[in-house]
């Protein structure tokens, strides 16, 4: 891949946007490959967690404005059906945690795609940018989405219209950010996080995060029906099973995955 790097370790899968000449904004090439690195991850049987990250200073500086206003480009449509949405899409379906790390600046629909992220934690040099109405558009990438039901309707909308800078800290007070951590400590600590993660019981972390997401669009009844379908298949589950026993003959479990 030209703009992605896709690498493995013990169990994470970490992806790298990697045009860093240009903050690492999106070109098609670029969503058309993250698109593949995300369905190759699925395809994998050997992956439990996923870190989604920039190489560089910045994690994205949102699309690449050159190729938008190109007379010959793919234009905003395209743009949007054929690269942002699809991207969105196969992340939230995706059954692994996904972990944002931000390691800079992240602006437009870069900053969409760490909110599409599912634990999201950033370096204390890093920032997010909704910066659309600078350039006359509207939030897109799921912003409009995710934003609102994160952090509440005045302050999306304050973030959305004002196209003010939130800094990591003010991203984490406000609830936007899991975590950050100092810049020296930031590849240190994502690596703890991401091999924590990878040791739990996978199924039953995708169960939670499918769990999660569907209770912003479900009645009560629904997801009360939800969660009894999905704590069914928990407990078929070889981790179940393991985790009950390592509890009862007091010692850690050792998680498969299965």
């Amino acid at each position: 891949m030209k703009y992605i790097q896709l690498s493995y370790n013990e169990g994470v899968a970490t992806v790298a946007l990697d045009r860093q000449e240009k903050f690492n904004s999106f070109v098609m090439e670029m969503s058309v490959e993250l698109q593949e690195a995300l369905s190759e991850i699925r395809n994998r049987t050997d992956v439990r967690c996923v870190v989604l990250t920039g190489n560089g200073k910045a994690f994205c500086a949102g699309q690449d404005l050159g190729e938008a206003i190109a007379t010959d480009g793919p234009g905003l449509e395209s743009i949007l059906k054929d690269g942002y949405n699809p991207i969105i899409r196969m992340m939230r379906e995706l059954p692994l945690p996904i972990v944002g790390a931000i390691n800079g600046v992240a602006a437009g629909a870069g900053a969409n795609i760490a909110l599409a992220c599912d634990l999201v934690v950033a370096s204390e040099n890093a920032s997010f940018l909704q910066a659309f109405t600078k350039i006359g558009l509207i939030p897109d990438s799921g912003g409009t989405y995710f934003l609102p039901r994160i952090i509440g309707t005045q302050r999306a909308m304050a973030q959305m219209l004002l196209a003010d800078k939130v800094t990591a800290a003010e991203a984490k007070a406000m609830g936007l950010i899991y975590d950050v951590y100092p810049t020296e400590e930031f590849q240190t600590k994502i690596t703890e996080l991401a091999n924590r993660l990878a040791a739990m019981p996978t199924k039953a972390l995708a169960f939670t995060k499918q769990a999660i997401y569907a209770a912003w669009n479900n009645t009560l009844e629904q997801q009360l029906d939800l969660e009894l379908d999905l704590q069914k298949k928990a407990g078929q589950t070889a981790d179940h099973h393991e985790g009950v026993a390592a509890f009862l003959e007091k010692r850690m479990p050792t998680f498969t995955g299965k």
